[in-house]
């Protein structure tokens, strides 16, 4: 045992640049990623989203609309086919 003779401090540097190199590039590529490959506008904003009901009078209206939306289609259909 000859005290603190660590390889470590008997190295010329090439093998602290192995290391910290990858060290390095995670580290860069690792932090502020939100910024850096964020793409804006990529998900809609909650007010632009379709809100899923769950009471039941919440349910009827939405089949109530739906069904009106189908019925108006029909009726813009049937129009163009008596127009033809």
């Amino acid at each position: 045992m000859g005290g603190s003779n660590l390889e470590v401090f008997k190295t010329d540097g090439r093998e602290s640049r192995y290391i910290m190199f990858p060290i390095a590039v995670m580290y860069y590529f690792g932090t502020n990623l939100d910024n850096r490959f964020s793409v804006p506008g990529f998900w809609p904003k909650p007010e632009e989203t379709h809100k899923i009901p769950f009471e039941r009078e919440e349910i009827k209206a939405e089949l109530e609309r739906l069904r009106r939306k189908r019925l108006e289609r029909r009726a813009r259909r049937a129009e163009g086919d008596q127009q033809e």
